[in-house]
């Protein structure tokens, strides 16, 4: 692979590399989400939340539509979260 390929792998990561978007992704894979809902559970202003939400809609993670006065929210690429496993491994290693 070429240095690009990393490049856009890094900014993959930097998109969700921030507690309050890993629980976004996380709830997301659960199915559609409204902002509120979002909101709500990681305890964010909403326009906090909306930034956090913009930023892995630009890196193609999520993608929201809108129905009403809601926008829902719903993960492109649902596979994101098999770094979860992978992560929680690295946590369980660093304390054994």
């Amino acid at each position: 692979m070429d240095m690009a390929t990393y490049e856009i792998r890094a900014e993959l990561l930097k998109a969700v590399a921030h507690p309050a978007r890993l629980m976004m992704v996380d709830a997301l894979a659960e199915g559609e989400k409204c902002v509120c809902e979002l909101q709500e559970l990681v305890g964010s202003a909403m326009p906090t939340v909306s930034r956090h939400l913009d930023r892995m809609k630009n890196a193609g993670i999520v993608a929201g539509r809108r129905d009403g006065n809601r926008i829902y929210y719903r993960l492109l690429v649902p596979c994101i979260t098999k770094i979860f496993p992978c992560l929680d491994e690295a946590l369980r290693a660093q304390h054994s």
